[in-house]
């Protein structure tokens, strides 16, 4: 990342981001907000917006969780642009949240990617890693 906040998008990531889908408008960038279950930005395209736009929409219209999962979703969603060289320009209010400059780490997670500071990644990615070999030697047990 640049000292203008600006990240320059896997082209990848980007082909993924600007794939249409029904009911969502399409825009030449990203959905970007503080990632709801790890301390880092998540972004994606319109099937990322899909897919949390109908978690909340399971809940009734005046449901106490449905009003919480909006303020956090749509609140604090970013509509993040891509410029002639396919970056995005992230705002300094969530670079600040999750202490992100100069060097960051981008996490592919299929229709959508994280952007983290590095060390939080690390100590992140460990404890997934453990989560992953525990659901896998539980997994094994029940084939035996």
């Amino acid at each position: 990342m640049d000292g203008k906040r600006r990240l320059l998008v896997p082209s990848d990531y980007r082909a993924s981001a600007l794939q249409p889908h029904e009911g969502v408008d399409p825009f030449e960038g990203v959905y970007c907000f503080a990632a709801i279950n790890a301390p880092c930005l998540e972004c994606g395209g319109a099937a990322f917006f899909a897919t949390y736009r109908d978690v909340i929409d399971e809940y009734p219209k005046l449901s106490p969780t449905r009003a919480a999962l909006q303020r956090r979703f749509y609140a604090s969603m970013n509509r993040l642009g891509f410029d002639t060289a396919g970056r995005i320009t992230l705002p300094e209010k969530l670079c600040d949240q999750f202490n992100l400059s100069g060097d960051v780490v981008l996490a592919g997670l299929g229709e959508s990617f994280q952007i983290w500071e590095p060390s939080a990644y690390e100590a992140w990615a460990a404890e997934q890693d453990k989560l992953v070999e525990d659901a896998f030697a539980k997994r094994e047990v029940l084939y035996q």
